[in-house]
């Protein structure tokens, strides 16, 4: 059994073989379920094959019971993405009539390091004998079934292998394509030109309707696919105390400040107690009246309150600052001295060797010789401490090597003991070397901050029950008016504000920037949600949302209130190409500068395979034109990515003639080869996908 709960626990780290981790919703272990009550056969199909309810439950539940702490709409989103791409590929291997034999499938097992590297399946060489592996399960039939699910996960993976290099290999670079790139890279043309940018026309002398960027959207409309969505307005009506709820924290607090007397039951006597100024045990004090525990810590002044860090760090020991608001708390409080050197920075740089605690290393090597690597280090910085940094960067075997070694501030054994001690027992500027489980460590201490330890009585600002109450009514009382009255008549009438739209698929957990409501998302996409419908919603720590459903929008396409960021400037750069063309006429460039106020400019030596203009951009457009023109010749206007543009050739310079062009067509295949990846977006894209998810309650 031992083997097995070792296959299993590393059965992940099998799938992970693959480029992209397709197949890993297959292996049973790895899912859990949600709480569909839906009574539908199937939760969608692709390409008319469906995928049945039970089996996606199943596996949505399982991956919820992984252990990821992931939530069941997260666990449903990654299954079904899954199940989309294993079905697409697995169509295009049963289209190709992949096929694939023992060998095949053994070789994916043995990638799995609990397979292939466990010692019960390896010979006295230490290699994977396949008798022994079949020979264990054959012995244990209780765990063969296991195994036949195993190879069904390796017999996918073998063909996806098989896929993706057929893929690979029919990717081909020409010499032409070769040709093409280094006349890109090689080739070049100086020209003069006169530009008129968008910029100078102001945005609030264009204007884009709706209408124009719906046309936009449909005309485009491969590049704004979209699932269907709902827009959804809303008024939040925050649970947050009230100026009473606030005097009166403040107020209380304010008289822990001095001693109180209280009548004592027990004694028929008064009682005098100590304040917050004279208590004599401070801890208990604040323990009893605080709703934050005695902390007896020193504090940097930089992890204080901004607002009152100078006042409080420079508190005077037993001196009392207070009342003031720390985020929804308000506070008081005591100084009970400071403290040389609670806060330590340090840069170093970390040798490690065989048998440390630090994974990735640059480079094998044994104790001895990476305390005599770190050992030679140290002398360099010691004689040239400028270089640390590049020597960090360029030796250390730390991920701080890419920041110069710099670790940043930390306390008081935050870090491993040795390297602690040096840190904490030496000044500023001090540079040595420690050895700690990890390795050698050349460390140069560059900094250190003194810290105070504050006694501090902090009491939550909330919302009281009388304020919640009134909350709680008037929010019901927006619900009720606004279900049958104008939505935002009624919240003007009620001083109320209404947010931005927030525009959501049916699949989706966040609402806008209140985060997380999977609650009010799944609402609006129910049968009886129209437009128009209005909800309340409580809102845990946040208060009631009141949602309207503004619109519904089933055409496949992203909303225009989506796609305006994108598309305004577009449309906007198209009016303002016309204004400014209107303007560029003129016989010669200074002529044309005159008419757009502007100037002649020069660009130099410039190539298609990099088209850019200084101080303006890449525009390729522009550098393409000025490569088809004669000497001399001007061309007419051109429309480029940031203004219009007329320019003038000053000279072309074509590159040498080559007979080979191996490197450039070597540089082009390296490209090409990442195409594999746009293979399964192609495929999604031209897949008949039904997604019927919303319809199923979870």
């Amino acid at each position: 059994m031992a083997v097995l709960s070792k296959i299993r626990q590393r059965s992940a780290l099998m799938i992970a073989v693959i480029a992209l981790g397709l197949f890993a919703f297959i292996i049973g272990d790895l899912f859990k379920s949600g709480s569909f009550n839906s009574t539908s056969k199937d939760v969608g199909s692709i390409n008319g094959n469906g995928i049945s309810f039970e089996d996606f439950r199943l596996k949505v539940s399982n991956v919820e019971k992984s252990g990821e702490g992931i939530s069941s709409t997260a666990a449903a989103n990654r299954v079904w993405d899954q199940e989309v791409s294993v079905a697409l590929l697995t169509a295009e291997f049963d289209k190709l009539g992949l096929r694939v034999g023992e060998k095949h499938i053994l070789d994916v097992l043995k990638a799995d390091q609990s397979i292939g590297q466990n010692p019960m399946f390896l010979n006295g060489a230490g290699v994977f004998d396949l008798n022994k592996f079949k020979d264990y399960f054959k012995a244990n039939p209780a765990q063969a079934q296991f195994l036949k699910d195993r190879e069904k996960d390796a017999e996918l993976n073998a063909k996806f292998q098989i896929y993706n290099t057929m893929i690979k290999a029919a990717v081909y670079t020409t010499k032409s394509e070769g040709k093409l790139q280094y006349e890109m890279e090689s080739n070049k043309v100086s020209f003069a030109y006169v530009s008129g940018l968008y910029s100078t026309v102001k945005d609030s002398d264009v204007k884009i309707s709706d209408s124009e960027i719906a046309d936009y959207i449909k005309k485009n409309n491969k590049k704004f696919k979209a699932d269907e969505s709902r827009e959804i307005e809303y008024v939040l009506i925050e649970d947050k105390p009230s100026t009473e709820d606030v005097a009166e924290v403040k107020a209380k607090i304010t008289s822990l400040l001095s001693g109180s007397v209280v009548y004592n039951q027990s004694t028929n006597k008064n009682d005098t107690l100590s304040g917050f100024r004279s208590a004599k045990n401070i801890a208990e004090f604040v323990n009893s009246n605080s709703d934050v525990a005695y902390d007896s810590t020193y504090i940097a002044k930089k992890d204080l309150p901004a607002v009152d860090a100078d006042k409080l760090f420079n508190l005077a020991p037993g001196e009392v600052y207070g009342p003031y608001m720390f985020g929804k708390y308000y506070c008081i409080s005591k100084s009970m001295g400071k403290k040389n050197g609670v806060n330590a920075k340090a840069s170093h740089i970390l040798i490690s060797y065989e048998g440390t605690q630090v994974p990735n290393q640059k480079a094998k090597r044994t104790k001895e010789e990476a305390k005599e690597k770190a050992e030679e280090i140290l002398a360099q910085v010691t004689a040239n401490p400028d270089s640390f940094l590049m020597l960090a960067y360029s030796t250390s075997d730390d991920s701080s090597a890419q920041q110069g070694g710099d670790l940043g501030y930390f306390g008081q054994n935050q870090m491993v003991k040795p390297f602690n001690d040096f840190v904490f027992n030496n000044g500023i500027g001090k540079v040595g070397l420690v050895e700690t489980p990890f390795g050698f460590h050349i460390i140069k201490i560059t900094d250190k901050q003194d810290g105070i330890r504050l006694a501090t009585v902090a009491q939550k600002v909330e919302a009281s029950e009388a304020t919640s109450d009134k909350i709680f009514t008037q929010a019901t009382k927006f619900e009720m008016e606004s279900a049958d009255k104008d939505f935002t008549k009624v919240a003007k009438d009620m001083g109320l504000k209404i947010a931005a739209p927030v525009t959501i698929s049916a699949m989706q957990e966040n609402f806008g920037p209140l985060g997380n409501q999977r609650t009010i998302v799944r609402w609006a996409f129910e049968d009886d949600s129209k437009v128009g419908t209005v909800k309340r919603f409580e809102v845990a720590n946040v208060g009631h949302v009141i949602a309207r459903v503004k619109a519904i929008d089933n055409s496949g396409l992203v909303s225009v209130t989506q796609a305006r960021p994108y598309v305004e400037s577009i449309l906007k750069n198209k009016k303002k190409a016309e204004i400014i063309k209107a303007k560029m006429s003129g016989s010669s460039l200074e002529a044309v500068a005159k008419q757009v106020g502007s100037t002649v400019q020069q660009a130099t030596d410039v190539t298609l395979s990099n088209p850019l203009l200084a101080g303006v951009g890449q525009e390729a457009q522009v550098v393409g034109t000025a490569f088809t023109l004669a000497a001399n010749k001007m061309s007419s206007t051109i429309e480029g990515n940031m203004g219009v543009y007329v320019v003038k050739n000053t000279s072309t310079v074509k590159a040498p003639a080559l007979k080979e062009f191996t490197p450039y067509v070597a540089a082009l295949k390296a490209q090409a080869a990442a195409n594999v990846n746009r293979v399964l977006p192609a495929l999604k894209d031209n897949a008949d996908i039904k997604d019927n998810r919303k319809q199923f309650n979870y």
